[in-house]
């Protein structure tokens, strides 16, 4: 066994179908917060109002306006919203562009964050920030943004709809797959993403909210430590510059990213073949997206042929330089290719 180093992130973890209803009240107590703001989507009001009302007394206001990929507009205006009120406390209910919203503002006001995930996004338990701002997605660590504690309840993501539930499944298993390649890849990293990914692959399959929960959790807590990899970089290219949704877009580029990245990556083809419980993982991927209607290239999502070769030069700079392929010599395009055209010569 090679020498590796291992970084627990601290957080309390409150797992459980009902636990929104009720455990949260307890744990913002537990937190000592006493003046909350709320972070959530407009989409969410009554099922967000119904979760906060035991802590009406607590609560100093509420931040609505979240966007995908965080605008530094949206920053701006959650961390004003939150300085107003004299927010000791964040409590975000909903998926990732909230969480995100709200690490925003924890990123300067340096308060702690209580998470409430409405998705299976996995931003609740990485030290993971990012802004968009000028058509640039920038990220970076900080253990201020990691929420202190994080209340999964299935029941919450039991009525999400069938295509945002896949998406957003699938969104977690880049996680749980990049993790095995990714900078900070070691053992313990390695074998929670394999469990991972055998959580999501049966919740994806059986339409299993706790399931799909648990894997969500576990990919995202592997990848909370091995860092971001080709995909994560590719994505954050589609979503910062060109506005791509951003689950459907990990969604659709995964199988891509797999199926260039495999020859070079045999430990992680071999776990990610026992998680799917077959002997070529690249093709079953392809067989699970295609099964779950994964859109089949970045066209159909929104992005233009022309603009291929532009996503592939602001992603290859940022890739890590031991990926397991070489993405230079015109690699990183074709790659790019094959994702917006779909199809398997990816």
């Amino acid at each position: 066994m090679h020498a590796f180093t291992y970084d627990a992130l601290p957080a309390r973890i409150v797992f459980g179908p009902g636990t929104a209803r009720t455990r949260l009240a307890s744990e913002v107590v537990r937190l000592g917060a006493g003046a909350l703001l709320v972070v959530a989507s407009d989409r969410d009001a009554e099922r967000v109002g119904e979760l906060v009302e035991p802590l009406a007394e607590r609560v100093a206001g509420t931040f609505t306006a979240v966007r995908e990929h965080v605008p530094i507009a949206t920053a701006q205006a959650a961390r004003a919203a939150a300085a107003e009120v004299g927010a000791d406390a964040l409590l975000c209910i909903g998926g990732g562009s909230t969480i995100g919203a709200a690490k925003a503002v924890a990123l300067t006001a340096r308060i702690p964050i209580i998470a409430v995930p409405t998705t299976y996004s996995g931003s609740e338990v990485t030290a993971v920030w990012g802004l968009t701002e000028d058509g640039r997605k920038s990220t970076g660590t900080d253990l201020a943004v990691l929420p202190k504690v994080v209340v999964y309840d299935p029941d919450l993501t039991a009525t999400l709809p069938t295509g945002l539930a896949v998406a957003s499944g699938l969104n977690a298993m880049a996680h749980g797959v990049e993790a095995m390649w990714a900078p900070g890849r070691n053992p313990v990293s390695s074998v929670l993403a394999e469990d991972g990914v055998r959580d999501l692959t049966a919740g994806l399959r059986g339409s299993e909210p706790a399931s799909l929960l648990r894997g969500a959790w576990l990919t995202a807590s592997a990848f909370a430590v091995t860092g971001g990899g080709l995909h994560h970089k590719l994505c954050h290219v589609l979503g910062g510059t060109f506005d791509l949704p951003h689950a459907q877009t990990h969604a659709v580029v995964l199988p891509h990213v797999l199926a260039f990245n495999a020859p070079g990556a045999p430990e992680a083809g071999t776990r990610l073949a026992r998680a799917f419980g077959v002997d070529d993982p690249v093709r079953a991927l392809r067989e699970l997206a295609d099964e779950l209607g994964v859109p089949h290239g970045l066209r159909e999502l929104g992005l233009r042929e022309d603009q291929i070769a532009e996503a592939a030069a602001l992603t290859e700079p940022a890739v890590p330089k031991d990926n397991p392929v070489p993405v230079g010599g015109g690699a990183m395009e074709r790659l790019v290719r094959a994702a917006w055209a779909g199809g398997d010569d990816g």
